[in-house]
């Protein structure tokens, strides 16, 4: 998917329409890995301790091919909007799910 460098947007902070710069919104690296469901986050919550079975916090139960096969093909990417007047950044409410996103600068080639 090709996307303009720069397009003509409302700015919410100056109050009129401006050239914005269009960008990917990267979002932060992963934080440690307390992943939703790791025995390591079981633990950290208080899970597993104590007398009793706590055999079950060792190790989880090797997946079926059904579960594997649930990925999409490509990643939703946000895209973010700069204001070239005040610098105030928007984000686009919905992203876009595509395989590549590509920046033009919006000249139009003569095709052959």
């Amino acid at each position: 998917m090709k996307i303009p460098k720069k397009t003509k947007k409302f700015c919410k902070r100056c109050k009129k329409s401006t050239e914005q710069k269009v960008e990917i919104y990267k979002t932060g690296g992963r934080r440690g890995t307390l992943s939703r469901g790791s025995i390591a986050r079981a633990k950290k919550r208080g899970l597993g301790v104590g007398a009793g079975n706590t055999g079950r916090w060792g190790s989880k139960p090797a997946l079926t091919k059904y579960k594997r096969t649930g990925a999409k093909a490509s990643k939703k990417t946000t895209i973010q909007y700069a204001c070239t007047v005040c610098k105030y950044k928007t984000q686009q409410s919905s992203g876009i799910r595509a395989k590549k996103v590509e920046f033009n600068d919006g000249s139009k080639k003569s095709g052959k």
